[in-house]
């Protein structure tokens, strides 16, 4: 079977088919998908502002984290399941999607950021709530952070018009 196949037969599933031939499942499962996304990116955006000492300055990066991650995770919980209805009720429109690709990558990258954020540079963040100056590395996570956000959210906007 090959993707397109699977695809086809994703969108084929009750699911798929219950929310693409309802009038109100799609526009209420994508705006509830916004709401979510808006929580992710906000806090990820208040982390970032933190890391590069915009925001939030007189708090050390480890309350900030404490606080905004648990959001970013539900967040991020939320956008899975809602994204995951609105591709199976329309799953060969983004296997053909240049953006839906796009924004896959750039998913993948965003996470693969955090990842390396929180078991590389993390770890030593006892070292910059004392010392007040975050190391380069976790600057440079903010910057890539907030670049892929904003990536992800223009690509996703982008699948709806193709």
């Amino acid at each position: 079977m090959s993707i397109f196949e699977l695809c086809s037969w994703l969108e084929k599933t009750s699911i798929g088919t219950a929310v693409r031939e309802s009038d109100w499942q799609f526009p209420v499962i994508e705006s509830i998908h916004v709401l979510a996304l808006t929580c992710l990116v906000s806090a990820s955006a208040a982390v970032d502002f933190r890391l590069l000492g915009v925001g939030a300055k007189r708090e050390p990066v480890s309350q900030v984290l404490t606080r905004l991650v648990p959001i970013a995770w539900v967040g991020f919980g939320i956008c899975l399941l809602t994204g995951s209805l609105m591709f199976l009720s329309e799953a060969t429109k983004c296997y053909a999607s240049l953006f839906f690709r796009t924004k896959l990558v750039l998913l993948l990258l965003a996470g693969v950021n955090a990842l390396l954020f929180h078991s590389i540079v993390y770890p030593k963040v006892a070292k910059w709530d004392e010392t007040g100056r975050t190391p380069t590395q976790a600057r440079v996570a903010a910057y890539a952070s907030l670049l892929l956000w904003v990536c992800i959210v223009f690509a996703g906007r982008g699948i709806a018009y193709l």
